[in-house]
């Protein structure tokens, strides 16, 4: 049987990965914080006929070898932490970071994620808590009782409030802190815009915001996606054009059997 057969059957199906690969980034082109993810690629094991340097002569060796490869394999997807641009929103809920931090969110279960995603909001309990309803780290809360006329995000991640009828009287609610990670593309994407440490991550460090190069927030805006559609659209026509090819190679293998076998009849 033809090795290109299933060589060929492997650039298909990198070329499927890679097709579902920009199309999760083209889907998330309008989502906050979302970062693109990039898919790598390596090739299989080779076939070694003949190895490089085998002497073919007395004093001759051979120059190149001979070995034929298996085709190809996705080996990882790696998360591009650019800064996407950032969106004025004019809401003072709304938060982003300009820098390589994290803000830190605990779930219900306890578990701690991380995402860039800034557009908070303050829950029936008067804390501030994520657009899906995950308490910020920090336990920032505005008590009961308590009238704000305005509420103030500082860029060192200081949160203060005026009261209502006393504009003169400022009251400090709580301090935002990031998370940063040495090894930021290991951390696992979660869905709905949150990130989970791994080892590959690496532990996260804790600093206020203009600290330890974790950024510095900027509130009244929104962080954009950092997909750019004219790079992904160049990768898809990519991977359709190379996906044809790799089926072309197949229909070449499939003939030449057919012309082998025409040759026994």
């Amino acid at each position: 049987m033809l090795r290109g057969l299933y060589t060929s059957a492997t650039g298909m199906k990198a070329q499927e990965l890679l097709l579902d690969n920009t199309a999760n980034n083209l889907a998330n082109v309008n989502t906050t914080g979302f970062k693109r993810s990039h898919l790598d690629f390596a090739d299989l094991l080779y076939a070694t006929l003949e190895q490089p340097g085998t002497e073919v002569a007395a004093g001759q060796v051979d120059p190149t070898g001979l070995q034929i490869g298996s085709g190809v394999r996705a080996n990882g997807t790696s998360k591009i932490f650019s800064t996407g641009t950032l969106e004025q929103t004019s809401n003072s809920l709304d938060v982003a970071i300009e820098g390589d931090g994290f803000f830190k969110v605990q779930l219900p279960n306890g578990e701690q994620r991380y995402t860039r995603d800034g557009a908070f909001r303050i829950d029936n309990n008067g804390q501030m808590v994520t657009a899906g309803g995950y308490l910020l780290d920090g336990g920032i809360t505005i008590q009961d009782g308590i009238s704000l006329s305005k509420l103030s995000i500082a860029e060192d991640g200081t949160i203060s409030g005026v009261l209502e009828g006393s504009p003169q009287s400022a009251i400090q609610l709580g301090q935002l802190q990031l998370a940063k990670f040495l090894n930021p593309a290991g951390l696992s994407s979660e869905g709905g815009n949150l990130y989970a440490a791994t080892p590959a991550s690496g532990n996260e460090v804790l600093s206020n915001p203009g600290l330890d190069g974790v950024g510095r927030l900027r509130q009244g805006f929104l962080e954009g996606s950092n997909v750019e559609v004219v790079t992904e659209l160049i990768s898809l026509i990519s991977a359709q054009r190379a996906y044809e090819i790799n089926s072309r190679a197949i229909r070449a293998g499939d003939e030449m059997l057919s012309t082998t076998a025409d040759i026994v009849r």
